[in-house]
């Protein structure tokens, strides 16, 4: 059976100054927040997850959200996203009057559902599907996440068809997109595939997102399975970082940088500099004193002249 072919071009997220930055424990300037943002942008990043407004006893490093979202640089073309788990959370990033989209949550299971924001997983639903409503009488989108679609850090397996209902009870909202979140990157390629699949019968007429870990390597296999079975718009965050400080073992992010490489090097449109985002990447590399997971910003530039054509 011959494989299915690409799409000719992609969505492209920045979740790096939300995600990427949230589970680490020295705590980043709001200049550099805001300097990671104005890169991400020079990049070619139109839509960017800039903070989550959240309880900053619980999640420390995103105690400047609105300060970051009050720096923001002022472009008519770029979507900047901020992560809300609960109508407070909501009211905050609306308040700013910088967030376009709010992003909420959903999990799977109880467990997580629990530890992550101390609701069930239902509970989670019903708050998502509220959060939506809210954007969208603020005049604003409002996108659901599926966190743990792909299994649970404490549980294990998630059955996939929890992971459908919850993205047909999502649909109904009328969602801008519905994401599938590999939150503890414990995924493989058939079953990213498949889930997307699913979930694009089951909410016909919304866009599917994913949001891959590559805790075990897989993310990039991952993303490339997600996209050829029909997913449109894929996360990831300059130079790999990220976790979740509720999800144990969590590691990062699919690095931009190698997304980016992959999909273009493959015919696939992302509407990035890769150049401009390995310098982001080596900068961030710098702010944060240390070697970052992703690996293209470490290799040689690769040229893409073929000799003798």
């Amino acid at each position: 059976m011959d494989a299915p072919p690409p799409p000719a071009t992609i969505e492209f997220v920045e979740v790096g100054p939300r995600d990427g930055l949230q589970n680490e424990k020295t705590l980043i300037s709001t200049a550099d927040k805001l300097g990671l943002i104005a890169r991400a942008v020079a990049a070619g990043a139109r839509r960017i997850e800039v903070t989550s407004f959240v309880n900053p006893k619980r999640v420390p490093q995103m105690a400047d959200a609105e300060a970051v979202c009050a720096g923001l640089p002022d472009r008519d073309d770029v979507t900047y996203v901020g992560l809300v788990m609960n109508a407070r959370g909501a009211e905050r990033a609306l308040a700013t009057g910088r967030i376009d989209q709010l992003g909420a949550v959903c999990i799977t299971t109880d467990r997580f559902a629990v530890a992550n924001q101390g609701q069930s997983s239902d509970e989670s639903l019903a708050a998502a599907l509220e959060i939506v409503d809210m954007a969208r009488t603020a005049g604003r989108s409002g996108q659901i996440t599926i966190a743990a679609a792909f299994g649970c850090p404490f549980t294990g397996r998630v059955a996939e068809d929890r992971v459908v209902e919850m993205a047909a009870r999502a649909a109904a909202a009328r969602p801008a997109e519905i994401a599938l979140a590999d939150t503890i990157g414990v995924g493989d390629p058939a079953q990213a595939a498949r889930l997307v699949a699913l979930v694009r019968d089951a909410a016909p007429g919304v866009a599917v997102r994913v949001h891959f870990h590559n805790t075990r390597g897989t993310g990039l296999a991952n993303v490339w399975a997600a996209v050829c079975a029909g997913a449109r718009t894929v996360d990831a965050a300059i130079g790999g970082l990220g976790g979740c400080p509720f999800a144990p073992g969590a590691a990062g992010n699919v690095a931009s940088e190698d997304v980016i490489y992959m999909l273009e090097r493959a015919g696939v449109a992302t509407g990035m500099d890769l150049a401009a985002t390995i310098e982001a990447s080596q900068w961030l590399s710098g702010v944060m004193g240390r070697t970052l997971p992703g690996m293209v910003a470490r290799a040689p530039l690769f040229p893409e002249a073929i000799e003798g054509a």
